[in-house]
């Protein structure tokens, strides 16, 4: 019976034996049967005649559950953000608005930006001159080469070149050119020197105050003050005859001494050699005038 027994115990162990199961149980219950979702495929149906919109019509039998879809985190795209009421074009063209190029500055561009402005050293202080500003009045100071023994200047100075005194900018150019005729006298003048002031064909409009030649001349270095040796106001008018009248007694004997007055420019030339000292036109008719000379020349 025990043989019996064993022989139907292996049996049951070798062909009775129950085969393992080929899946994992649902829900953690042993021994209940596996179920498995199926999904249905939707039909398709593909056909040559459909047009471009039936092509991406979506069909009715394609059910999904849009809740069970794994979509993006919304830290997935915050820094790629993109406003699909407009067109990303649009955003490209305010960018674009808003933010300009920095313009090129050229090699030229920078030269004559140099060539506006000026930057000097007057009595151990810079300035900035706007040499833009005082572009049509640079002819007021010029050289007029040397004379006597050598190296004694001649500056001229044409009042007739200064702007007009109704124009709204005229104390800015003033300042500018006062810095200007400073600046570039300090440049002409090596050793003694004198000026010669060119008064005729002036209107009084053109005409400095003498306010601003006393600035002038309390402004130049002391070593220019001290080398002047000559102040020749050709043409003198009634005003600044008057002007130095009533300042007198206010300036140095000093300097009232080198003042001198020259009525024509064949005066003028028997001072001083007129070689390379540059006469207005203007003024060379108003000396003509005032001698009576047909010929301008004559009156040199």
């Amino acid at each position: 019976m025990d043989q019996t027994h064993e022989h139907k115990m292996s049996f049951e162990g070798a062909e009775g034996r129950p085969a393992p199961p080929t899946s994992l149980p649902l829900q953690g219950q042993v021994g209940v049967a596996s179920q498995r979702k199926k999904l249905s495929a939707p039909r398709i149906s593909l056909s040559l005649d459909q047009s471009e919109d039936d092509l991406f019509d979506t069909p009715d039998d394609l059910d999904i559950n849009v809740d069970d879809l794994d979509t993006p985190d919304e830290a997935d795209y915050t820094d790629h953000e993109i406003d699909w009421e407009e067109p990303q074009a649009s955003q490209s063209e305010s960018v674009k608005e808003t933010v300009e190029p920095i313009p090129t500055y050229s090699a030229q561009e920078e030269r004559q930006d140099s060539k506006l402005w000026r930057t000097v050293i007057i009595g151990e202080q810079e300035h900035r001159i706007n040499m833009k500003s005082i572009e049509p009045y640079q002819k007021v100071i010029s050289h007029g080469g040397y004379y006597g023994n050598g190296a004694n200047a001649i500056i001229v100075f044409a009042a007739c070149f200064l702007p007009d005194s109704d124009r709204e900018d005229y104390h800015e150019i003033m300042e500018n050119l006062f810095l200007y005729v400073i600046s570039t006298l300090e440049l002409m003048v090596a050793e003694d020197y004198m000026i010669v002031y060119l008064n005729g064909a002036t209107p009084h409009r053109r005409t400095p105050g003498f306010n601003w030649l006393k600035r002038c001349y309390q402004m130049i270095d002391r070593r220019l003050r001290k080398n002047l040796k000559s102040f020749i106001i050709v043409h003198p008018s009634w005003f600044i005859r008057t002007i130095l009248a009533i300042t007198k007694p206010f300036i140095s004997s000093k300097f009232s001494s080198k003042i001198k007055y020259v009525n024509s420019l064949a005066e003028l030339k028997e001072l001083i050699p007129m070689e390379y000292v540059h006469i207005p036109e203007c003024i060379i008719r108003i000396s003509s005038f005032l001698q009576g000379s047909e010929n301008p020349q004559e009156s040199m």
